[in-house]
């Protein structure tokens, strides 16, 4: 496998341009790359197969050899090395001769990416139902699985996730006696402050986790809320009209070929003069397969919009774009703070499962950051309307109406769903 290492060690002379690189190899041997600054990272190679293997799809296999400890950070941390390799951002591309894998990939989810109803359900089962208490180990207390909006750099996660939704609200334009629906309500903290502070008359949630649909349920009973519904439930089967709909993270898991069924079914079920808020990961270059380690293993169906998908889907179900906002760093801090708090509780998570498997959450989290932090991956945030008409002409409204959701926060006091969090993990899954 000599041609093979001799085309890993060209390319990384290639990424690794800046910081400092060394590899160990299983022989002995030892590279060096970089021009010998800031941090160290040295990187182990358990055996001859590994160059061949990351040579033929370095997507996939940089992973899959990582989780198998072939691919070891011995000095500094993954994320530091993902730094190091995706310094020249997506140039990088160029680098690796990324168009064949992407073609292939291209091919493969025209003819098998379709995502049905079953399909759908059992993609969000292999992710969302793990055990409750895996996702306690990181996530903020109202368990909030999606972009933090960091108003302020000093904001703490806890801080930016509600500073998230009181964003959303603002630009949902949600009233006092309003119905909203929330497609993808996860464990059900945004429903429940659109009802509290966003004092909604009706929310209903639809998702398709059943652990998900547990705590949310229960969140909202222990709250006394009647007039908030938790439902499992595909999109594509909800019925009603609905002042507000809103969606956040949900729509990566749509796939490329439903977006004209989700727009229409959206449109369907907006009222005339209703809103629509869509938040959503997507990247800012044109259409392309989503990588291929994090389909397999993470989330399988996962699909990450262009805009220029999105525009095309939205125009033909005869809605219109009021705004768009796009979100750029803030995934990356999001990420940061997840994966912080995962590595410090590492070991719990591998009292729950195995080293394979949080290895693969290692990987996961410093991948997805590392993408947000140098790569074309963003959020956006479309505010979706029938009319024209229906959204103030200017945004001023959006401070205002932050401003006045605060200052309802601060009047309800810590929110009885986030200090309720922990308990409801710990009573589903059964823990002490």
């Amino acid at each position: 496998m000599v041609w093979a290492e001799n085309i890993l060690r060209g390319l990384l002379n290639k990424l690794v341009t800046r910081g400092s690189l060394e590899l160990e190899l299983y022989n002995g041997a030892r590279w060096v790359f970089g021009d010998g600054s800031g941090k160290r990272v040295v990187v182990r190679v358990a055996d001859r197969k590994v160059a061949g293997e990351l040579i033929k799809d370095p997507e996939v296999r940089f992973g899959e050899l990582y989780m198998d400890g072939r691919l070891d950070v011995v000095e500094g941390t993954l994320y530091d090395l993902l730094e190091l390799l995706l310094q020249h951002g997506t140039a990088m591309r160029s680098f690796t001769g990324r168009k064949l894998f992407l073609m292939a990939r291209k091919f493969r989810s025209l003819l098998f990416g379709r995502n049905t109803l079953l399909r759908s359900r059992r993609n969000v089962v292999h992710h969302y139902d793990l055990n409750a208490a895996f996702y306690e180990l990181f996530l903020d207390t109202d368990r909030q699985y999606s972009c933090a909006y960091f108003a302020a750099p000093e904001m703490t996660l806890e801080e930016a996730q509600r500073a998230k939704c009181r964003h959303l609200a603002a630009k949902l334009l949600i009233d006092p006696g309003m119905s909203v629906l929330d497609i993808g309500s996860g464990w059900g903290g945004l429903g429940l402050y659109l009802a509290e502070v966003g004092e909604a008359r009706s929310v209903k949630g639809v998702t398709l986790s059943d652990e998900q649909l547990a705590v949310a349920r229960r969140r909202a009973a222990d709250k006394g809320f009647d007039h908030v519904k938790f439902e499992l439930q595909d999109y594509r089967n909800t019925r009603g009209t609905f002042d507000r709909i809103i969606s956040v993270g949900m729509f990566e898991h749509v796939g490329r070929q439903n977006y004209d069924t989700y727009f229409q079914k959206a449109a369907d079920l907006l009222a005339e003069d209703g809103v629509f808020m869509l938040h959503t990961i997507g990247h800012t270059s044109t259409p392309g397969p989503t990588n291929g380690w994090i389909t397999k293993y993470i989330f399988p169906g996962g699909y990450l919009p262009a805009l220029s998908e999105v525009a095309t889907a939205v125009e033909k179900a005869g809605l219109m774009m009021a705004d768009v906002e796009i979100l750029r760093h803030h995934y990356a801090d999001t990420l940061r703070e997840w994966r912080a708090r995962f590595m410090a509780r590492r070991d719990k998570a591998l009292a729950l499962y195995d080293e394979r498997f949080c290895r693969m959450w290692e990987c996961y989290l410093a991948m997805c950051e590392a993408a947000f932090r140098f790569l074309d991956v963003v959020v956006y945030q479309f505010q979706l309307t029938h009319r024209n008409d229906v959204v103030p002409i200017t945004r001023d409204y959006i401070a205002q109406r932050e401003a006045t959701l605060f200052a309802r926060e601060k009047a309800l006091g810590e929110p009885t769903a986030a200090r309720s969090w922990r308990s409801t993990a710990t009573v589903i899954s059964g823990g002490q």
